[in-house]
């Protein structure tokens, strides 16, 4: 046995079963929230079932059944409900009920006694809405301007074409109230910025009313567009009301939905598994490139991966040059003595701090003085609203550039470390000088190792959410930062970002069974996200690998 440990053999198997059971663990939270994400998107039955209350009565529901599971007797102690037989366990269901303006809420828990007549009915309809979540019920008629157009078996296809139109509708008024409305406000307001900046210049009474005269002129232009503006989202607000469907729930209960607060329905019981796939693929196209609703419980996540994307792109461009130069100056031009070997233990140390530190040293550092400082010499017609001096993109990268910086500094000073010194030797044998050496040889052969601090810092940066939710991210952001407005991206705007996103859908939602999907489904493509950035940094140091092996060898 002492035999066998000192050939290192035990050591070999401890650590291949260390890696098996990482990967067994990535593997198994890879795919929990696979499953649960995924599988929400695929259009679930509707089940029509009858309720027997505990004084008697009856209710007639229609729901998609969620999940079922065990519970112990004790909890019918004062329920009220007579059991015919006592058993130690009771199955109950999770119903999703929709209908939240009529129930009140959306789930709700039942048990089996309780349930009976189930059915499956074809003519059930799902109806997604823009407020109060789903409405799930009977199509009756469809109105337009209080006339029936369609009811029977022609509802369905004029309801479908209604629909399209309607979304096609609510784009427009999008359109117009973030693109065009949007670009007018922000002329007004340079607009009265330029006229308070003149008065703090002190200018003279001629300038004054030359600048008045024309930005009178110009505002009364926008204002003339601006009116042209409303009138027409007057007239698309009109249209949207124009349509009317009129549903029954299960119940009996008839009322009117707007097919302007429809964003698409669908009858699940009635659809073929090819028509649910491609249900399925729609559903989750839209969850990708639509707007969150209902406090982040419907809708999709776009302005969180495009928020995520563009702060990592960013962090990205400002941690590889002051990472790459400040390993660059310990490795080849700082003197070695016990300040290098401070400095290098404090960089080691940085990597090591918490990452709410970082935020709050963005706050106060970043955001109060800086941002303070740069409103006060360029923007000080905008004060007491501040500019920079708010949490917003720009810092929130700044700060994670900061953060991911140890990383950068620690894998490119390996890198230069580990270049044979006969490489250098060979070069300035040459005739080349150490600056030359350094930087047309040394560094593009350490590339790769930068390109490894990069990979490691995105994966970091991507996925840390304390210090963003002090130094720029919010829950929801009303604009992108990029759009077509000068200076087309706004540094200054705050953002939202997938990894706040899932705190906020898992800790905050006044929802919490309606957001447990989402919360799977955000964090999966989180997930696959960092995957993506990563397998780029690596596809391209794996490139630069190549291009240099023949020179390191």
């Amino acid at each position: 046995m002492k035999a066998w440990f000192r050939t290192g053999t035990p050591w070999i198997w401890l650590n291949a079963g260390a890696i098996a059971l990482s990967l067994v663990m990535v593997l198994g939270v890879l795919g929990l929230i696979t499953v649960q994400g995924a599988s929400h998107f695929w259009p679930a039955d509707l089940q029509q079932v009858k309720l027997t209350k505990a004084d008697g009565s009856t209710q007639v529901l229609l729901a998609e059944l969620v999940r079922t599971e065990e519970v112990s007797a004790t909890v019918l102690k004062d329920s009220g409900i007579k059991l015919e037989q006592q058993a130690e366990f009771y199955q109950r269901h999770l119903l999703k009920m929709g209908n939240r303006d009529l129930y009140g809420r959306d789930f709700s828990w039942y048990l089996e006694p309780q349930l009976s007549d189930w059915s499956q009915p074809q003519d059930a309809i799902v109806i997604e809405r823009r407020e109060w979540g789903n409405f799930y019920g009977f199509p009756l008629r469809l109105l337009q301007e209080g006339q029936v157009v369609a009811e029977g078996d022609k509802l369905w296809p004029e309801l479908q074409q209604r629909i399209a139109r309607a979304n096609e509708i609510y784009q427009q008024i999008a359109l117009i109230e973030k693109g065009d409305i949007g670009r007018i406000n922000k002329k007004l307001e340079a607009l009265r910025l330029a006229e308070k900046k003149l008065q703090l210049a002190a200018a003279d009474d001629a300038t004054m009313q030359a600048h008045k005269a024309e930005a009178a002129v110009e505002k009364a232009a926008l204002d003339t567009e601006y009116a042209a503006l409303q009138q027409q989202l007057e007239q698309l607000y009109a249209a949207t009301k124009r349509d009317v469907l009129l549903v029954r729930s299960a119940e009996g209960k008839e009322l009117e939905i707007s097919l302007g607060n429809i964003v698409h329905a669908h009858f699940p019981n009635a659809m073929s598994t090819t028509d649910k796939l491609l249900h399925y693929v729609a559903a989750i196209w839209n969850f990708l490139s639509d707007e969150p609703r209902e406090a982040n419980t419907e809708g999709g996540i776009f302005p969180a991966i495009f928020g995520t994307v563009t702060m990592v792109i960013l962090m990205s461009i400002i941690v590889t040059p002051f990472g790459v130069l400040a390993a660059i100056y310990l490795r080849e031009y700082a003197k070695d003595g016990p300040l290098l070997r401070v400095i290098r233990i404090s960089v080691y140390n940085l990597a090591g701090v918490p990452s709410i530190v970082y935020g709050v040293f963005g706050l106060g550092f970043f955001v109060y003085i800086m941002g303070g400082s740069i409103d006060a010499l360029f923007y000080p017609e905008s004060l007491p609203a501040p500019t920079f001096g708010t949490p917003g993109l720009f810092w929130a990268s700044l700060t994670l550039a900061l953060l991911t910086l140890p990383v950068v500094i620690v894998s490119t000073e390996e890198g230069l470390s580990r270049i044979p010194s006969t490489i250098r030797m060979g070069s300035l044998a040459l005739g080349a000088t150490k600056s030359e050496t350094l930087w047309k040889v040394v560094v593009p052969l350490a590339t790769p190792a930068m390109m490894t601090g990069l990979i490691l810092a995105i994966a970091r940066a991507a996925g840390e959410v304390a210090p963003l939710m002090l130094v720029g991210v919010v829950k929801l952001a009303p604009t992108l930062p990029v759009d077509g407005n000068f200076p087309f991206v706004h540094l200054d705007q705050k953002i939202m970002h997938l990894g706040f996103h899932v705190y906020d859908v898992g800790f905050q939602s006044p929802n919490v069974e309606a957001s447990r999907p989402l919360l799977y489904a955000t964090a999966l493509v989180l997930v696959i996200l960092i995957m993506v950035l990563n397998l780029a940094a690596i596809q391209l140091r794996n490139r630069l690998r190549e291009k240099y092996r023949s020179e390191s060898d």
